[in-house]
């Protein structure tokens, strides 16, 4: 079993922002997958993914402990379901990045990315697939930018990588985490 955990913030206020850039990765590709998002448990919400088309069943998460502790939804899904830390992939929002690109990598540090730091710190390994979403540099504060509404450009460019980031879930599962790498590094934007 996988487990694709999208990271974001729960409630309407936070719905499109760019800080839920992992909530909008998986959302999409629940849409691609036919699967839903309806279930309860392990502090998120989630919807299991039997599609033919992928070898194994896959876990979609979105924690809903907040950003800052994702790290305690990842693991309650993973002792539930005993899954290796080398089937796991997290999916993020990243100002490092341009709006719109997605870099896929192995493992490393968060990037200063407090919900995949809390994932770090309590999986107590940095060796974790992830997916970040270019958010792109704020103007000002951070905090502001990370928890508003892109608009114009903006708003297309990360509709955009989101999009490109379920595809990028989907080549995860039907090849590998190298061919996803090889494929989606330095995209879009």
């Amino acid at each position: 079993m996988k487990l694709i955990v999208g990271l974001g913030n729960p409630g309407k206020q936070y719905d499109k922002t760019r800080h839920n850039m992992g909530y909008a990765s998986i959302d999409k590709f629940a849409e691609l997958s036919s699967t839903d998002i309806d279930r309860s448990g392990f502090k998120g919400i989630y919807g299991i993914c039997k599609n033919p088309a992928f070898p194994e069943t896959v876990l979609l998460l979105k924690p809903e402990t907040f950003m800052n502790l994702s790290g305690e939804s990842v693991r309650l899904a993973m002792d539930y379901y005993k899954i290796d830390i080398e089937d796991v992939l997290i999916v993020f929002d990243d100002m490092a990045l341009e709006p719109g690109k997605i870099r896929a990598r192995l493992n490393g540090s968060s990037g200063g990315q407090k919900g995949m730091q809390n994932i770090i710190d309590i999986l107590g390994t940095d060796q974790i697939k992830r997916i970040r979403v270019g958010i792109g540099e704020p103007p000002h504060s951070g905090v502001d930018w990370v928890l508003n509404k892109p608009s114009g450009e903006d708003e297309r460019l990360l509709d955009e990588a989101t999009g490109m980031a379920a595809k990028a879930i989907r080549d995860f599962l039907l090849h590998d985490f190298a061919y996803v790498m090889n494929h989606y590094n330095g995209q879009g934007g």
